[in-house]
């Protein structure tokens, strides 16, 4: 690669960007050297294998460099960077380098490889070398087809591959065991899933020579794994427990003898190794395996149970470690290879299981960082470095577990203590509180092995970089292995031992949790370091030297907020956000940077202090690492093997570091964004700061390391501690002290953000750092809610006065001079008081607010002022600097309110004390007053951000600002300065003693209602001004409950209020569970709501909805009763009164029934109808306070009718009584059915008694009168007919007259036909209007198209002078429309008399005797609606009337409208009738069709059924025979009938052919409904018949009434229509009187004959 360093001369560019140095090594004469050869192509990223290396370039060109024996016919080493041809236009992204292979990834997720195959590491089967890069197929065979997988990241190790997939899955292969398969067949060519990780999402990974790392982030606790009770391989106890004598010993130290890759040795020597974890979240257990340094040294043997108590290593074994709490063991020089021995415990299962888990979990929640701790508060631990003794004293096993046992006893807890009373209470004691001036750590902890020392030395160091992971996570990581609780005094209470054990600081969480808003857009702290594969050198991570075949989780880096893991061959480097660096494995040259000999654990990387790593990269014996301290220019520390210069083959066992050390030429590379490193080769990408931006996105990146790591050292440091402190409640009190949990939370999220960010900043300058990659613009929102919400807990606890309770508790704990909060706060001035100093330590993120406001506006000015980033970046500064201010003014106002309750302490302030209240002004000064206040009244106003405080005396009220109006009073009426002040219930005017204090308090007033309306203003964004409002809005919405109000007395009301009252909508809740949704006019309900009232006896409720007026129920409204009555109806004054429908009861209850009908005050007044479900009995007829009152008609569901008078709710007075069978009574009623009186009983053969008569119909009656036989006297014949229905009956214009008049009503006439037509069109415009916008809301009520009808019928037709046919047509089409919407007033009519005919006359209404009522009845509807039509109408004209064609319009110019044609030969002037009929049938009778023809059907019943059989009869003969049979003279007959085009003769035998079109237009009559229509049908028959006889005949014809009739005959029996006869009586009661003499008339005639005939005749 030295080739590479020949300066080339003038081919290289100047370049700006991605300037890439390399070099070996650290002394003072290395000196970098431009890779040259790229021309000025900008360097992206690189990668380093052994001997060689790879280059991303802009525009996706790769270039490979160094040694490529896997390449022919090129020069090896090559001199310049060759460009690989295969992946020209592929468009890489990303490259990496393995000892002798190599990778990239294509933008679109596609991986190549290229170089050594032998071990199947790049992916290719049968071929040990891979020329030229190839693309890789990568598939999930899981799914169906095969899913193709992205890859977005590539790492390459010695004979492996792994690549992470967009999906964050890891996919592997290659040979060995670092490829983390369930596989024994290597090499392993097609891409493999690591299920291990599956289900996990992976964020980094990377390789060492035969390792693997995966950064991976934590599940949420809820769904991290359960630990198995056993071995997956072995099937046995993972966790043991054996309880021998005075000796409980709990283990977890399993080994499983399968599952375990073993080498040559160990397996000769049999040794049974620790097995593989299976699932993620079992701990990495520790070993006993020890290796001695010689090959005959004694192996460490664990004696038989009876022997536990007393067993102690062998004098070899004693210099060896017995496993720590974290599994440390001493791993052999790199010259033993000595067997690994180990005998497993013989131990009997515990026998308590449930006991074992329950120590388990909490074992996982609590460890010795308790014990930890309290050694960091130590000062030798603090201020002196732990003694790294490489031969550490000599101890036995018992007094190194000894030294535990009290720590787990503490973690462990009552469980542990109330189970084992075997602990000495002398230790407990010693260890908690031990002799002044010593650490709490027993006298056998002083002996402690090596990897006891390493062990604490990492405690401290954690402590020392102040992690933001959980204390919880940090007591996790210290587990230990086995315990032996030696047993000793069992006479100890375990209460005592509770007491004795009480720890002094509280487990305080101060992690933010998973999944915040943030983490969508920003790096996860949250996160695990797993590793797998070889571990001979440690470099695994898990404290021993064992193999791992699967992922497993690295515990002690958990809570580390690792950011960036790295590999060299046989090492492993983690940098944290914390610009920290832990490392472990190898550790022969150095390249750990720590004197350590070699690590099995993370440990921290010995860096000087204040500088931060933020970018790591691993060689084959070295590491480098980029970093900043002071100054913001990048510097490089290396750490490792001196690599010497001299020849070719450069020495390897030359010198190496103790630590990291700084490369001097750094600061000439310029800004170096990124590090590589590989064999002993190192790279570093540098860009030149042109125009300043490198050099301040730097800055910026810097400025936020050093500042997330003050705040983590505020939080561990400071806050945690205090948090901690038992007293913290008493001596803040219990509102403070959540204040203070919920600032420190606050705080924790701030941090985490910080971090969050600081690992995005990190990313941001490795890539092309373009503008539009920072997150902190892009996202500047997410940062902007996060400091506003902390900084309000801030002011929150500081109104509370916190900071000032806060200071003894920080005195006892920080001591009297603290010089750590001097030291965080970057003050030296002592005489600052302690409170000042807190808060200025928790200010410190409004201070740097400004940082990033100034460093932004610097990036800006590095682009033209017109370019869009220059916008973004100077809106970002702007966005950022007006927060800041923001911030400073909260804290001004935080601060006068704490002033302002320390000055007036009391009972009344402190009533009002509240953290989130802010003090505006207060008139203490006199400066306001109460007009008209008595002379020795003390009134004393205090203004709140929320409220206007009224004192006086002892007494105060509270009025909340959002339901506060302030106006001035004109002081030249007045001449006093004066504010009127109105709320909800009261009314004063306030004095001011100047027009300035006047003016101040106006203005203060309106500006804090203002705010409380629209919550909290934010900051003035960049550009936007200041828009001040000069008054709150007079209309607004807000929340109040009412206090003096008897009507709503404690009642609550939120919703839309207008001057001091509710006004629009809302909603009212009072204390008994009432409830009003709706809305509201000057405080009362008004207009449309919702109305809930509890009915406590039923346990239900009442629920009225519908409109209201002035507090009370008032218009149309359905109300549900809790009984499960409902009334659907209208209202006056909260009583039913108008028009309505009561239901009451349900078909399965007791009295289900039904009354539609007139209310008035509450009770059925007037006409209506009443259907008593239960006795099959129907009422309609007139009522007088809920009784029925007056005539009326009672018909049964056994076909009984009676019409006559009531009274008292009872059959009383005259009436017509008939049965089924037509017998019939005409006479005197006492009772429901009861005869009393005189009287006439008809029989249905027409005898009939007269006479007086008693009894109940149906159980026999007494008759005192004369019997008729009719026949035998011919002068009474006609007696019978006389019987008339409907006379007893309510008249048809009296009936449903409450509909009407609400309809006037709803037009603006007090009686019909009194009003203002202007008037009636604006209430119906009014109406539609409103209905339209309260359905607006819900699409699936109102269509499209109904939408646009509503439109239409808001314009108010205009119509002056007399109707024309165009007006009449007009005014038809409208009529059509408005009955068509309920919305409108007629269409809601009409759908009212739809729904009350139907009641009427559906069901047990359907009765043959009630016909011509149901008639009459329809006539009347026509009538009286044709009254509202010529209302709203005037010109109309009256009913029969004529309106003419205008003579100049010719006949094709008229409306052509062919169903409404009225042909008059007798009339010399063609023109349209205007009719109620012609204009309001159409919409009426097509909706009251189905009841009415019933009736008709029933009325008709027997003659249709005599018509019905001779119909069925005549039908079976064929045509001719018909034809023949009715007497149609034979020219008339058809002879051949076009049948789809083909002409058919006419055989003998032919049917249903003649006459067929004639036919067809008959059945029609069945699917009209309007006389009309069916007329139309008539003729339409006759018109076909016409048409059919003319073309057999050829000519002219005419014809008589003799020659049609027969015909007509037939085409009527073809018709074959079922109820002829009710078609025929409807049109005859129907039609309209004028169309009876005309041709429609006679041919109507026709048909009737016809249906006549039809029943007379006879087949001879």
């Amino acid at each position: 690669m030295e080739q590479l360093e020949k300066d080339l001369g003038e081919e290289e560019g100047p370049g700006e960007r991605g300037l890439l140095h390399t070099w070996k090594g650290y002394s003072c004469s290395v000196k970098p050297q431009r890779v040259l050869g790229l021309g000025s192509k900008t360097v992206l990223q690189a990668a380093l294998g052994t001997r060689h290396g790879v280059i991303l370039t802009e525009g996706g060109e790769v270039y490979s460099f160094g040694e490529l024996p896997w390449r022919q016919g090129s020069a090896n080493p090559a001199p310049v960077p060759i460009l690989e041809q295969a992946l020209i236009g592929q468009r890489v992204v990303a490259v990496a380098a393995g000892s002798f292979h190599s990778g990239a990834i294509s933008e679109d997720g596609t991986a190549y490889m290229w170089g050594e195959n032998s071990s199947g590491q790049c992916g290719v089967a049968s071929k040990n070398v891979v020329p030229d890069p190839m693309a890789i197929s990568i598939a999930d065979r899981e799914t169906s087809p095969p899913q193709q997988i992205r890859i977005k990241q590539l790492a390459c190790g010695e004979q492996h591959t792994i690549a992470l997939s967009v999906h964050c899955e890891v996919w592997a292969w290659g040979s060995g065991c670092q490829l983390g398969l369930v596989t024994s067949v290597f090499p392993v060519s097609k891409p493999q899933k690591v299920e291990h990780l599956a289900g996990r999402r992976v964020l980094q990974i990377a390789c060492g020579a035969f390792h693997s790392l995966a950064l991976v982030q934590r599940l949420p606790s809820q769904e991290a794994k359960l630990i198995p009770d056993k071995c997956n391989h072995c099937n046995q106890l993972l966790i043991t427990m054996t309880d021998k004598e005075d000796h409980v010993i709990i283990s977890d130290s399993h080994y499983c003898p399968l599952g375990m890759e073993l080498t040559d040795s160990e397996q000769r020597q049999g040794s049974p190794v620790q097995k593989l974890r299976r699932s993620p979240s079992e701990p990495s257990l520790g070993s006993t395996v020890t290796e001695p340094s010689g090959k005959d040294s004694p192996t460490v043997v664990c004696r038989d149970e009876k022997d536990l108590g007393t067993t102690e290593l062998p004098p070899e074994g004693k210099e060896m470690s017995e496993h720590s709490d974290r599994g440390n063991v001493k791993e052999p020089e790199p010259e033993a290879h000595g067997g690994v021995a180990n005998q497993r415990v013989k131990n009997s299962p515990y026998p308590d299981e449930q006991a074992v888990k329950e120590y388990l979990k909490r074992l996982s929640d609590h460890s010795l960082a308790e014990q930890t701790a309290k050694n960091a508060q130590c000062p030798q631990a603090q201020d002196e470095p732990v003694d790294d003794d490489p031969v550490p004293p000599p101890t036995t096993v018992s007094s190194s577990l000894n030294s535990l046992v009290v720590s787990y006893a503490s973690a462990v807890g009552v469980k542990v203590a109330s189970t084992y009373e075997a602990l000495s209470l002398k230790k407990v004691m010693s260890y908690y509180y031990p002799p002044p001036g010593g650490c709490p750590v027993p006298a056998e902890g002083l002996k402690e092995t090596r990897e006891g020392q390493v062990r604490l030395e990492e405690s401290m160091q954690g402590k020392k970089s102040s992690s933001l992971g959980d204390i919880r996570e940090e007591e996790a990581e210290g587990v230990s292995r086995r315990l032996s609780l030696p047993g000793l005094l069992s006479q100890v209470s375990p209460r005592l031992l509770r007491k004795a054990s009480r720890p002094r600081m509280r487990t305080v969480v101060l992690t933010p949790p998973f999944g915040s808003e943030a983490d969508a857009y920003l790096p996860s702290l949250q996160t695990e370091v797993w590793s797998w594969g070889r571990g001979k050198e440690g470099q695994l991570g898990h404290g021993d030297i064992l193999p791992r075949l699967q992922p497993l989780c690295i515990k002690s880096l958990s809570s580390k907020e690792v950011i960036q893991v790295a590999s060299g061959a046989h090492h492993s480097l983690a940098l944290t956000a914390q610009s920290q660096v832990f490392s472990w494995g190898s550790n022969n040259s150095g390249q750990l940077g720590h004197m350590e000999l070699p690590s099995t654990m993370p440990r921290l990387a010995k860096m000087s202090e204040g500088i931060r790593v933020w970018d790591i990269a691993a060689g084959q014996e070295h590491t480098l690492l980029l970093a900043d301290g002071d100054c913001f220019q990048p510097i490089l520390y290396y750490s490792g093997k001196q690599v010497s210069q001299e020849g070719s083959s450069p020495q390897t066992n030359g010198v190496y570091t103790q630590q990291p050390v700084l490369l001097p030429f750094c600061m000439n590379l310029g800004y170096v964004s990124s590090v590589f490193s590989g064999g002993q080769s190192c790279l570093a990408l540098a860009d030149r700061n042109v125009m300043g931006y490198i050099a301040s996105l730097h800055e910026l990146a810097s400025a936020e390391r050093k500042f997330y790591c003050r705040l983590s050292s505020i939080k561990s440091q400071i806050l945690r501690p205090l948090l901690g402190l038992e007293n913290l409640c008493t001596a803040l009190g219990t509102a403070s002290s959540l204040l203070l949990q919920t600032m420190a939370s606050r705080f924790s999220k701030l941090c985490y953000l910080t971090g969050q960010h600081v690992a995005s900043l990190n990313l941001f300058l490795h890539s092309t750092k373009e503008v539009k990659g920072l997150r902190m613009l892009e996202h500047s929102v997410i940062f902007v809610d996060i400091y506003k919400e902390y900084w309000r807990t801030v002011g929150d606890f500081l109104v509370m006065g916190g900071f000032q309770a806060l200071v003894k508790p920080s005195l006892d704990f920080f001591g009297k001079s603290p010089e750590l909060l001097q030291r965080l706060a970057e003050t030296n001035d002592e005489s600052v008081p302690l409170s000042d100093l807190l808060l200025t330590l928790f200010d410190l993120p409004v201070r740097h607010l400004h940082e990033y406001g100034r460093v932004l506006l610097k990036l800006a000015t590095c682009f033209e002022v017109s370019s869009a980033d220059y916008q973004k970046l100077q809106d970002g500064s702007s966005k950022y600097e007006a927060l800041a201010i923001h911030l400073k003014r909260k804290r001004k106002e935080a601060e006068y309110t704490y002033h302002f309750w320390k000055t007036f302490p009391g009972k009344m302030t402190d009533s009002l004390r509240k953290p989130s209240r802010r003090l505006i002004c207060e008139s203490s000064n006199k400066a306001l007053t109460l007009q008209s206040a008595g002379r020795f009244s003390v009134n004393w106003f205090i203004l709140f951000n929320d409220a206007l405080v009224h004192a006086q005396f002892s007494t105060h009220h509270v009025f909340p600002l959002s339901t506060l109006w302030v106006e001035p009073i004109s002081e030249e009426t007045s001449g006093v300065y004066g504010l009127k002040i109105t709320s909800p219930e009261e009314q004063f005017s306030l004095l001011a003693s100047s027009p300035v204090e006047k003016a101040k308090w106006l203005r203060a007033i309106n500006q804090a209602v203002d705010q409380d309306l629209n919550g909290c203003p934010d900051f003035l964004m960049a550009g936007s001004g200041s828009v001040q409002r000069p008054e709150p809005p007079i209309s607004r919405t807000a929340k109040y409950t009412f206090y003096k109000d008897s009507r709503l007395k404690e009642a609550t009301y939120e919703g839309r209020w207008l001057a001091g009252k509710p006004n629009g909508k809302g909603v009212l809740k009072w204390q008994d569970g009432r409830m009003y949704t709706g809305t509201f006019k000057n405080g009362l309900e008004d207009g449309f709501g919702e109305y809930i009232v509890p009915n406590k006896a039923l346990d239900k409720e009442d629920h009225y909805q519908g409109h209201w007026k002035e507090g009370k129920m008032h218009g149309y409204g359905t109300y549900k009763y809790a009984t499960g009555e409902v009334y659907e109806g209208s209202f006056q004054d909260n009583m039913r009164h108008g028009h309505g429908i009561l239901r009451s009861g349900k078909l399965t209850s007791s009295s289900p029934s039904m009354f539609i009908g007139q209310w008035v005050q509450d009770k059925k007044t007037g006409y209506g109808v009443f259907d008593d479900i239960t006795r099959g009995e129907k009422y309609m007829g007139m009522w007088q306070d809920d009784l029925r009152q007056g005539n009326g008609v009672i018909v049964t569901q056994f076909g009984l009718y009676y019409e006559g008078a009531f009274s008292s709710n009872k059959m009383i007075g005259s009436g017509i009584l008939l049965s089924e069978d037509d017998t019939s009574y005409e006479g005197e009623f006492i009772d429901d059915w009861t005869l009393n009186g005189k009287g006439t009983l008809t029989m249905p053969n027409g005898d009939y008694f007269e006479g007086t008569f008693s009894g109940e119909w149906g159980t026999g009656l007494k008759v005192a009168g004369t019997y008729f036989k009719p026949n035998l006297y011919d002068t009474d014949k006609e007696k019978t007919e006389t019987l008339k229905l409907g006379v007893l009956a309510v008249a048809p214009d009296e009936k449903w007259r409450a509909v009407f008049d609400e309809c006037w009503s709803h037009l603006g006439c007090e009686s019909p036909g009194q009003g203002e037509n202007w008037r009636a069109w604006e209430n119906i415009a009014v109406a539609l209007t409103t209905s339209r916008r309260q359905h607006k809301d819900s699409p699936e009520i109102m269509s499209r198209s109904h939408n646009k009808t509503l439109e239409s019928l808001e314009v108010i037709p205009q119509h002056v002078g007399p109707v024309t046919l165009e007006k009449y047509e007009n005014i038809r089409k409208y009529l059509i429309k408005a009955c068509d919407t309920p919305l409108h007033p007629l269409g809601k009519l009409v759908e009212t008399l739809v729904a009350v005919y139907r009641m009427t006359y559906v069901g047990v209404g359907a009765n043959r005797r009630l016909l011509e009522q149901a008639v009459n009845e329809i006539q009347s509807y026509l009538k009286r609606i044709f009254q509202l039509v010529r209302f709203l109408f005037p010109d109309l004209p009256e009913e029969g009337s004529v309106i003419p064609v205008p003579s100049a319009a010719s006949h094709d110019k008229r409306p052509h409208c062919e169903e409404e044609t009225d042909c008059r030969p007798e009339s010399t002037e063609s023109g349209r009738l205007v009719s109620s009929s012609g204009l309001l049938l159409p919409v009426l009778l097509p909706r009251l069709y189905p009841p009415l023809f019933t009736l008709y059907a029933l009325e008709n019943e027997r003659e249709e059924d005599v018509y019905w059989e001779c119909v069925l009869r005549l039908n079976k003969q064929p045509d001719l025979a018909l034809l023949n049979f009715l007497g149609v003279q034979q020219k008339f007959w058809p002879v051949c009938i076009s049948d789809l085009g083909e002409n058919k003769k006419v055989l003998p035998s032919t049917k249903n052919i003649c006459f067929a079109s004639a036919v067809e237009s008959l059945q029609q009559i069945s699917t009209t409904f309007t006389p009309t229509d069916k007329l139309h049908v008539i003729q339409q028959t006759f018109e076909e018949i016409t048409q059919e006889v003319l073309s057999l005949l050829k000519n002219d014809f005419l014809w008589s009434m003799d020659d049609l009739f027969p015909v007509f005959l037939y085409v009527v029996l073809r018709a074959r229509i079922r109820n002829l006869g009710s078609e025929v009586h409807l049109i005859e009661d129907l039609m309209d009187p004028s169309v009876q003499n005309g041709e429609q008339g006679i041919m109507f005639t026709t048909l009737k004959a016809s249906y006549y005939q039809i029943q007379h005749e006879k087949i001879t």
